[in-house]
């Protein structure tokens, strides 16, 4: 039998310590324990309120609300058959709505925005604390959690405003529960392109190598590069707030954000709705900033044409969080929609 030429070894010893690199490399990378993280209700605003919210098969989540009227409970809000619920994109949360609130507020009794799970000030649960299927990081998980605010709420039918993957959320809710929506808003929804992480890849987001990656990666967003993915979301990033970075980096002082957040990517999965835009019934008010480039208005425009009943309205000079952005400008178009005949009946 011939022998393997010694050129031809070199190469699979090579290989073969490249290999054993990727699969024992990152077990080698050192996750140090994250520090100076407090329980969530320490960080708590004055209006903020805290409901215990199931989802199927789970633990009670306690989820961070706040609302307009401000300060409301479930239990002083009984009766509010309508509202508006606010649903808020990737690595944002509830006060990123504070600035359209009391334009919303003319067009309904209760508006109540809430920290989806992995965000904001809503408790981290982690795997230890859910039976398996009932993660709270999921699709599914996220649209019943919706519905449950909904009833704790007491509010009948609803126009969901979402921002982002917000918007992907709130069309969620409009397929699986229409009875429950009576309009949507959605602001530069990231519903056509993005998103999630592709089906293929998930087996390896759940290995112990990816662990140990996702984990560190997700601690990024926690220093420099957290910062310049905030601004990168504004067309004028000067035009940032105070209010608006200390929202961001006080849910970035939550116990266990970290882990939580890599539950979220975990349980993500790419946008599966494009396809079904056509059964949205409701009447859509579809918002794009035009100097947007995270969800570029292109996209805005494509979710536009496949939903049935859609109003677009592009914001010129404003960029993804038009809402925080150009605040006059979204409450406006708002304003315009709801009391027009295209808006919700």
């Amino acid at each position: 039998m011939a022998s393997v030429p010694f050129r031809i070894k070199v190469t699979l010893v090579v290989l073969g310590a490249l290999a054993a690199l990727v699969v024992v490399g990152p077990l080698l990378v050192p996750v140090p324990e994250l520090t100076g993280t407090r329980a969530a209700a320490e960080l708590a605003y004055p209006d903020s309120v805290f409901v215990d919210l199931a989802v199927p098969e789970g633990p009670a989540l306690r989820v961070h609300v706040q609302t307009v009227p401000p300060a409301t409970a479930p239990t002083e809000a009984a009766g509010a058959t309508r509202g508006f619920v606010l649903l808020h994109g990737f690595g944002s949360q509830t006060m990123t709505w504070r600035q359209i609130g009391p334009a919303l507020a003319e067009h309904a009794p209760l508006i109540v925005a809430f920290d989806r799970p992995g965000f904001g000030l809503t408790d981290r649960q982690l795997p230890g604390d859910w039976r398996r299927g009932a993660n709270p990081y999921g699709p599914d998980a996220q649209v019943a959690l919706t519905i449950a605010l909904m009833d704790a709420y007491g509010v009948a039918r609803a126009v969901l405003v979402g921002h982002s993957a917000g918007g992907a959320l709130a069309l969620d809710v409009a397929l699986t529960h229409p009875e429950r929506v009576a309009g949507l808003v959605l602001v530069s929804p990231a519903v056509v392109r993005g998103g999630g992480a592709p089906a293929w890849s998930r087996p390896l987001l759940h290995t112990p190598q990816m662990a140990r990656i996702g984990l560190l990666a997700m601690r990024q967003l926690g220093g420099q590069p957290g910062e310049d993915f905030l601004r990168a979301a504004y067309a004028d990033p000067e035009l940032l707030d105070p209010v608006d970075v200390d929202a961001y980096r006080r849910a970035l002082a939550v116990d266990d954000w970290d882990l939580a957040l890599w539950e979220l990517v975990k349980a993500s999965r790419e946008p599966r709705l494009a396809g079904s835009l056509d059964r949205v019934e409701v009447p859509v008010l579809v918002i794009g900033g035009a100097e947007d480039t995270i969800v570029p208005f292109e996209q805005s425009e494509e979710v536009a044409r496949l939903l049935p009943r859609a109003t677009l309205v592009s914001l010129p000079g404003c960029g993804h969080v038009a809402h925080e952005e150009c605040p006059d400008a979204t409450s406006a178009a708002i304003d315009a929609w709801l009391s027009g005949a295209d808006g919700p009946d």
